[in-house]
C-alpha cells in the first residue's frame, strides 16, 4: 500500500443513500449511513487495486462527522486517501465527501486486509480464519457428543 495513494468517485445522491427523515424534513437529502457507505466504498476500491490476487479488505472503524446537507439528485465526490499502514494489513484513511468545494461530510475509516478464502470460510463463525481452521475438527466432534458427555477427539 501506497501512503499518499487516493482515489476519488463520483456519485449521485439518489435511491439508497438518501433519506428523509421519516418524512420530517420536507426533503430527500444524502444520508449519513448513505454518506459513509459511499467513503467506505472509495477507500476499499483504493485498497484492492494496490491488493495481490486473494486478498482484499474490511471495514472495521469509522470516525466520521457529517457537516451539511446535499439534496436528491446532487453531485458529489467521495475521497479517500491512505495516511498510514501497519503490519502491512491495518490501513488508515482520511475521508471526504463533498458537494462541488463543499464538504458535506469528513473523517477517517479503517480497514484491515484479509484473505478471501479463509475469510468467506469463517464468515458466520464467530471466529477469525486461523481460529475457525483450527476448531472445525472440534465443531464437528461437538455436534456428535451427546450433551453432558466430554468431547473425544475427532468422531467418524
Amino acid at each position: 500500500m501506497e501512503i499518499g495513494s487516493q482515489r476519488t468517485d463520483e456519485f449521485v445522491v439518489e435511491g439508497l443513500v438518501t433519506t428523509d427523515v421519516g418524512g420530517t424534513i420536507g426533503v430527500t437529502v444524502l444520508s449519513t449511513p448513505g454518506m459513509i457507505g459511499m467513503m467506505e466504498r472509495t477507500a476499499a476500491t483504493l485498497a484492492f487495486e494496490q491488493l495481490p490476487a486473494g486478498k482484499a479488505t474490511v471495514g472495521f472503524a469509522v470516525n466520521i462527522k457529517h457537516v451539511a446537507g446535499s439534496l436528491e439528485g446532487s453531485t458529489c465526490t467521495a475521497t479517500a486517501r491512505i495516511t498510514e499502514v501497519t503490519d502491512g494489513r491495518k490501513l488508515h484513511f482520511d475521508v471526504e465527501v463533498k458537494e462541488g468545494d463543499r464538504t458535506i461530510g469528513v473523517g477517517t475509516h479503517e480497514r484491515r486486509v484479509i484473505d478471501v478464502a479463509g475469510h468467506a470460510q469463517a464468515a458466520g463463525s464467530g471466529q477469525g480464519p486461523v481460529e475457525a481452521s483450527e476448531s472445525r475438527d472440534r465443531a464437528v466432534s461437538r455436534r456428535q457428543t451427546p450433551p453432558g458427555e466430554p468431547v473425544k477427539g475427532n468422531q467418524p
